[in-house]
């Protein structure tokens, strides 16, 4: 029995910042120490608050450790480990108390959020089965199994009124109520789409890699609701760590028997493969997934009729993505009131997002659906850096829109989302401060579509082209009142006659700022301006004589020979020659060199 447990993060984000390191030096220290019996290291998933990682917790004290580096290791073990007192310098500092350590869930940053698909991610290691045994898991299938017809379990999920968390929050329970008939006379598959290519998200990740037995648990419950045998979980390649983690939990899951034959001694039988994607964000689309996974060019399939009735291999199938999935054995488990009693009417329960952008506390955060917008961004994500002012919060990535300051206030559901222009999708919230340019934001947004667009419908092939020239023109100063015009009219239209969801949303990031910005899009235009000092072409670079020093750092710095002056003299910059690059700007040590 170990009298300490040390918690590491091994999710990507602090991995990347070093966490095998030190994960590895702690365990030498310990060693060093004679600790070997009695202090326990356990690689976890990610504890959410990634802008703070490396992150380790120690526990009984629970003592959370922020920013850890390689040679903090040797202190914590000493003064922490093996004399008992806590190094309150690497504490996370809004758990420093006078009196003591506050708990994590008396802080900002988690006492307003609720974990449920997040429950086990860093709280176990997700490469121990046992661990996730530990903490409940497997006890919904052994409930379902034993317990409860297929209808029943479908009944169940419908009364919970869980939507689908991967993009228009379609009911789950539906969708398994579709795929159910005539169960053991044709073969059908359950699918999880853990292909997530929302820029800034990584929700789904983050599950797979500090909890993969929840999905296989929820998968292998949804193909005894619909009398399927085999499932496929089908994860992007990038996400080395999800692979490996989900590879573990496969096998460990078919050594247990809780994958493969007669599972928990009944005649039910199921098993899980994988399929890596290469990282087209069209094969996010459900039928371009199942494309993909039969082995062809992932190309999305006209529908009806939908995969319910004709999809994998022609064969009755459902998909949901890895959030939705997480929360099923926690359903089965308490009740559909229990999941129902949470969130709004028509939204239920918890929402996982990932924070990114012009926000403090970046990373990942499960909320209660209808918290809002403000709570989130102010509250549990910090406030802004630098004490710039909130200007919009993209939702939904290159398929949603970007919600202005006046909606600061709206709680956040499928149904709001959607009355505002934009959309909940997958699960990303970018923020954007006074410096951000919208016109900016919309063009690099149809930039990725158009990049991602499989090319099988025109209207998305060419017509999302002609929307990123018609941006990119504005943002040079090159575009007419008639083109914001054009602009619009050429969205409708596309989200009208495009095959799929990726054309279909394509252009919301555009009209969502025209709608709330366009003021900015006519200072592009009649001003021949970015307000907010982004779009390059728009920029000229100015000496203020009265402040020049004539130290020609800037003139030395100038990548195309742009400035002009002499030693103790005010400069001078060619506009002609300048290229926007800022460089003079950012070298100058006398703030005489102004952009407008």
């Amino acid at each position: 029995m170990y009298r300490s447990h040390v918690l590491v993060c091994g999710g990507t984000g602090c991995t990347s910042s070093g966490s095998l390191e030190i994960m590895k030096t702690l365990q030498e220290e310990i060693d060093k120490q004679g600790l070997t019996n009695e202090v326990a290291v356990v690689q976890t998933g990610c504890h959410g608050l990634c802008a703070l990682g490396p992150i380790m917790i120690v526990y009984p004290e629970a003592a959370f450790y922020s920013m850890v580096k390689t040679e903090d290791i040797p202190e914590i073990v000493e003064e922490h480990l093996l004399k008992g007192r806590i190094v309150t310098r690497l504490l996370y500092n809004e758990t420093v108390e006078e009196d003591g350590i506050k708990s994590l869930n008396e802080t900002a940053f988690y006492k307003k959020q609720h974990r449920i698909a997040l429950r086990n991610c860093g709280v176990i290691n997700p490469e121990v089965i046992d661990e996730y045994i530990g903490t409940g898991g497997y006890e919904a299938l052994g409930k379902v199994l034993t317990t409860m017809t297929p209808d029943e379990v479908i009944q169940l999920i419908l009364d919970s009124g869980l939507r689908g968390r991967g993009g228009a929050g379609f009911p789950t329970g539906l969708k398994w109520k579709f795929a159910s008939g005539n169960r053991g006379q044709v073969q059908k598959y359950v699918c999880c789409n853990a292909d997530e290519g929302d820029p800034g998200a990584f929700m789904d990740r983050s599950v797979l890699e500090g909890d993969p037995h929840v999905v296989l648990e929820a998968m292998t419950i949804a193909g005894y609701a619909i009398g399927a045998t085999q499932g496929y979980i089908y994860v992007r390649a990038e996400y080395p760590i999800a692979v490996q983690r989900l590879k573990i939990a496969i096998e460990q899951a078919r050594e247990y028997g809780l994958l493969g034959q007669n599972i928990f001694g009944t005649d039910f039988c199921f098993d899980i493969d994988l399929r890596l994607g290469a990282g087209a964000f069209v094969c996010g689309e459900e039928t371009a997934l199942m494309t993909s996974i039969e082995g062809n060019r992932g190309e999305p399939r006209p529908r009806p009729p939908f995969p319910a009735v004709k999809g994998l291999f022609q064969r009755p199938t459902i998909l949901n993505n890895v959030e939705t999935y997480a929360n099923i054995p926690q359903i089965i488990l308490n009740g559909a009131e229990w999941f129902s009693s949470m969130g709004t009417e028509k939204s239920k329960g918890t929402k996982v997002f990932a924070l990114g952008g012009k926000i403090n506390n970046t990373g990942l955060v499960e909320i209660p659906m209808g918290t809002t917008l403000r709570e989130v961004v102010d509250e549990i994500g910090g406030g802004i850096p630098n004490g710039k002012k909130f200007k919009a919060a993209q939702t939904g990535g290159p398929s949603g829109g970007c919600i202005p300051a006046e909606h600061f206030d709206i709680p956040i559901d499928y149904d709001n989302l959607i009355s505002i222009g934009s959309m909940m999708g997958s699960g990303g919230l970018i923020v954007m401060d006074e410096d951000n340019c919208m016109v900016d934001i919309a063009k690099f947004f149809l930039e990725f579509t158009v990049d991602e667009s499989c090319g099988k419908c025109t209207p998305c092939r060419i017509g999302t082209k002609r929307l990123y020239e018609m941006l990119d023109k504005i943002t040079k100063g090159q575009g007419t009142l008639e083109d914001l015009d054009k602009m619009e009219e050429l969205c409708y239209y596309i989200k009208e006659n495009a095959l799929c969801g990726l054309g279909q949303t394509a252009p919301n990031p555009v009209l969502s700022t025209l709608r709330y910005f366009r003021d900015e899009y006519v200072a592009h235009v009649v001003d021949k301006k970015c307000p907010a000092g982004v779009c390059k072409h728009l920029l000229s670079f100015t000496i203020d004589a009265d402040k020049c020093k004539g130290c020609t750092l800037c003139a030395r710095v100038c990548p195309n020979g742009a400035i002009e002056g002499t030693v103790k003299q005010p400069h001078f910059i060619h506009q002609e020659k300048c290229v926007k690059c800022g460089a003079c700007m950012e070298k100058c040590r006398f703030g005489a060199i102004t952009k407008a």
